[in-house]
């Protein structure tokens, strides 16, 4: 599906949710987003005599981070669950086209590590004019938090590539 240009009523939403796409691509690349862990098994001496607990398969959403985004753009609208599920496979399709083409710039560079700067070109290539400025901006801030947070030790000094990430 093509999901450009679909949300016509909340242009605003959409936008921060490409953003957001873009900013848990960043993340997944400095390894900031938190993963789901799964639950240790229970070992065989634990085990209730006749209940059995079924195992929740645990699966990442972004449903939490919409919905702040949308209190954010408008404080007073409420979304229904099947608009939460749209823009929740919204921002996943957005999610795995800049993943996409972050790989393909990776190949053809001939290059093995993914950098903050494949995936901001990915997000120049994917994202239509301004949007993508809106999107680039909020990694480059996201980028900029992360390497604030982290020790100077761990960063390799103040020349590291991610810190400069808006001369691309």
């Amino acid at each position: 599906r093509n999901w450009l240009g679909s949300c016509r009523h909340c242009p605003e939403l959409f936008s921060a949710c490409c953003c957001l796409a873009f900013a848990s691509c960043v993340d997944s690349l400095v390894g900031t987003m938190p993963l789901n862990e799964k639950v240790p098994k229970a070992t065989p001496g634990e085990k209730s005599e006749g209940v059995k607990k079924k195992n929740k398969k645990h699966t990442q959403s972004y449903q939490g981070a919409i919905y702040k985004v949308l209190k954010q753009v408008h404080p007073k609208m409420r979304i229904s669950k099947q608009a939460m599920s749209i823009m929740e496979s919204c921002v996943l399709d957005t999610f795995e086209r800049l993943a996409k083409e972050t790989n393909n710039l990776c190949r053809m560079s001939r290059k093995d590590t993914v950098t903050s700067r494949e995936i901001q070109s990915a997000v120049r290539l994917c994202l239509p004019g301004e949007l993508s400025k809106h999107a680039v901006s909020e990694g480059c801030k996201a980028v900029m938090n992360y390497n604030e947070s982290r020790p100077a030790t761990a960063r390799g000094g103040p020349a590291t590539q991610d810190a400069d990430m808006g001369t691309a």
